[in-house]
């Protein structure tokens, strides 16, 4: 066996035995180490030794990323793969004294965040106005009906939407005051469709006299829980046969897909969704152009 080979096993060994890494665990190392010995079998003409392990040089595992890369990789992947590499060499500067400071200097592979996946136009009106329909009394539906209303039409995060209280209740005319990530405050136009839901529920609201209770209560009068929320929507989900991504926060991405594929720009879509960089906003862009190309695809005889 080569020694490459047998370094590789003992370090699987030491996972397993010393480290009680988890069988998968071992497997993906098993995987991920596998396929850089074997890239360095070809890039060096013979199998690896300690000594070729060692004495790898920064453009050789750019090199092997490269590789990677070329046979369809994706970031995500070969960040992982180089971490596996990482930890085999750490076990070999511990048991083996064989020290390599360039692995330690290549950066990962910076993954793409992933794109915000947004419902359609129809889907997202559908849980505005139809997701009471899972819930029981009337009480309930109301207050279901205005929360995602809220977080469609205004955009809010979750969380947002359930630190309100009545004092916050949005109304037709005034913007709503909003309070984001590191308590960062800003303005949000109400729609009247909002509004008009938001009056239903502070009908049916047991402390709506009390400007300080939360505006939205859970079953035993406190303020509602996230998860409650989000296994009411999931519900729905499923009996509107909407899709898996259909989830509070969607609504939040669908907000402001819609808005830009209206014709708002960038900047006010920055503002109304609180985000302190323009970049974050700027995710909204491909789901715009996806859903152009897609459209594209479906329509246009040629494609």
């Amino acid at each position: 066996m080569a020694e490459g080979q047998s370094l590789a096993l003992a370090f699987l060994d030491w996972l397993a035995g010393e480290r009680r890494a988890a069988p998968l665990t071992v497997a993906a190392y098993r995987r991920d180490v596998g396929f850089f010995l074997g890239f360095l079998t070809g890039h060096l003409g013979a199998e690896p030794a300690l000594a070729d392990l060692a004495a790898l040089r920064e453009a050789d595992f750019r090199a092997w990323l490269s590789a990677e890369a070329a046979e369809g990789r994706g970031n995500r992947t070969r960040s992982r793969h180089l971490s596996a590499v990482r930890s085999f060499y750490r076990f070999l500067a511990r048991r083996h004294g064989c020290g390599n400071v360039a692995v330690r200097l290549i950066g990962s592979p910076r993954a793409a965040p992933p794109v915000p996946r947004a419902l359609a136009p129809a889907q997202a009106r559908a849980v505005a106005t139809q997701v009471g329909d899972v819930s029981g009394p009337a009480a309930i539906q109301a207050r279901d009906v205005a929360l995602f209303s809220l977080l469609y039409g205004c955009g809010l995060r979750i969380a947002e939407a359930l630190q309100l209280n009545v004092a916050d209740a949005p109304s037709a005319g005034a913007p709503l005051r909003v309070t984001g990530k590191g308590s960062k405050q800003r303005l949000v136009p109400v729609l009247p469709a909002v509004a008009e839901s938001m009056g239903v529920w502070l009908r049916y609201h047991p402390q709506a006299h009390d400007r300080g209770a939360p505006l939205f209560v859970g079953a035993q009068g406190g303020r509602l829980n996230a998860g409650v929320a989000q296994r009411t929507l999931r519900d729905f989900r499923r009996l509107a046969g909407l899709p898996e991504h259909a989830t509070p926060h969607a609504l939040r991405h669908s907000f402001a897909t819609h808005l830009l594929a209206g014709g708002a720009d960038l900047r006010s879509i920055q503002e109304l969704l609180g985000h302190a960089s323009l970049s974050t906003t700027q995710r909204y862009t491909a789901v715009d152009q996806a859903q152009l190309l897609e459209v594209w695809r479906r329509t246009h005889p040629r494609a």
